[in-house]
């Protein structure tokens, strides 16, 4: 018999201090006067005000990504009815590990299990771009409601920084004369941060406080209609052609890497079309009964920035299907845009401040640009 399935604990990891709009390029690091240039330019767009970073401003790491996943996983368990002997299955997802092999979900159990405080356990990695954590909590939902599992963790991390530093950059500038280019080099570097973010899934709600019951989870990629938006491992111009992928240059790594093939790089044009595909699927659960805008009480929506926000709004309300705008949760602008953690962050936040009732739905929107992939998690409060 499948069981209901609930998210009991959220936990959070943002490491260092704040880092405020006027600091981001002393942590970075400074490549041109144009890249300060665009760089005011997407601040400006994205409305971010601060956001954390696993460097100082020597470009010297403080943490790793599998580190802050583990980081924010014990603060979810901290967080719940449980201690971490007690999870038997661990899903986590990234952009991308601290290590290219083997996978992430090792090196957050390695971490997790430093002090003994875990053992054997099953894991599940899942590497994508913003949506890898829907993915992850897919996994540990079907995993928990088929009775494989009694308790899960879920994680979501990046370290998103290190993509930014100079050196990235520098190999390929005269690959970036061309202003779009440029821009698809640069969105990225003035969007994203770093941090980890966890959830405590069981197959029972807790004994005291509120759980959040889990109705269903959707996820639909429509890498089938759209070519690559958000990359790295291939030189921007080179994007249609897979088989021109860093691993197969004839330089290797070194060679890649001067070719612009390590950046990580955002095609805006594309992006902007990506969003209507993202909608459609948005209207398609409401033509099936999934969705049902006027009962959906709070939507944690991630984006990564606010002017893409806004043009989500804007295809909602002329197809008719608009939630109002005073039900949306956001910590965008004071927490930054952590990609696969940013979901999870803003669930920790939501779940701590409170203002929600038995009862009441949530749902939980996670796009990601990388090839066109949605994600939909709906949620229902219920208290002990």
């Amino acid at each position: 018999m499948m069981r209901d399935v609930y998210i009991n604990a959220a936990g959070a990891h943002l490491p260092g201090e704040a880092v405020g709009n006027d600091r981001m390029a002393a942590i970075l690091g400074e490549i041109d006067d144009q890249s300060q240039r665009l760089g005011r330019l997407i601040l400006r767009q994205n409305r971010i005000e601060q956001r954390h970073y696993a460097m100082d401003e020597r470009g010297e790491a403080l943490d790793t990504n599998a580190g802050m996943a583990a980081k924010a996983a014990r603060a979810a368990v901290e967080a719940s009815d449980l201690d971490l002997s007690q999870i038997d299955y661990l899903a986590t997802g990234t952009t991308q590990g601290d290590l290219l092999v083997p996978g992430h979900a090792s090196a957050v159990h390695a971490a997790l299990g430093a002090g003994n405080d875990i053992g054997p356990i099953e894991i599940a990695s899942f590497q994508s771009v913003c949506a890898s954590s829907m993915m992850a909590a897919k996994s540990a939902f079907m995993t928990l409601k088929c009775g494989e599992a009694e308790a899960a963790l879920v994680t979501g991390s990046e370290m998103s920084s290190r993509w930014f530093r100079p050196g990235f950059y520098r190999p390929a500038l005269d690959r970036l004369e061309n202003r779009d280019t440029r821009m698809a080099a640069e969105f990225l570097r003035w969007t994203l941060s770093d941090g980890a973010g966890a959830l405590v899934m069981q197959s029972r709600p807790r004994r005291r406080g509120p759980s959040f019951r889990v109705d269903w989870i959707r996820l639909v990629s429509l890498a089938d209609r759209f070519d690559v938006c958000m990359h790295a491992g291939i030189a921007h111009e080179d994007r249609h052609d897979p088989v021109r992928c860093w691993s197969h240059h004839a330089d290797g790594p070194r060679g890649a890497a001067a070719d612009g093939a390590i950046m990580l790089m955002q095609d805006m044009g594309l992006l902007k079309r990506i969003i209507r595909g993202w909608v459609g699927e948005y209207l398609a659960l409401i033509d099936r009964g999934a969705i049902v805008p006027s009962a959906v009480d709070h939507v944690l929506c991630h984006y990564s920035a606010h002017s893409l926000r806004e043009e989500i709004i804007r295809l909602m309300k002329a197809a008719g299907a608009m939630i109002d705008e005073e039900k949306w949760f956001t910590n965008l602008y004071s927490k930054g845009n952590t990609g696969s953690a940013a979901l999870f962050i803003m669930l920790e936040e939501f779940m701590a401040r409170g203002g929600y009732r038995p009862g009441e739905k949530i749902l939980c929107v996670v796009p990601e640009s990388g090839r066109a992939v949605i994600s939909f998690m709906m949620l229902t409060v219920e208290e002990a």
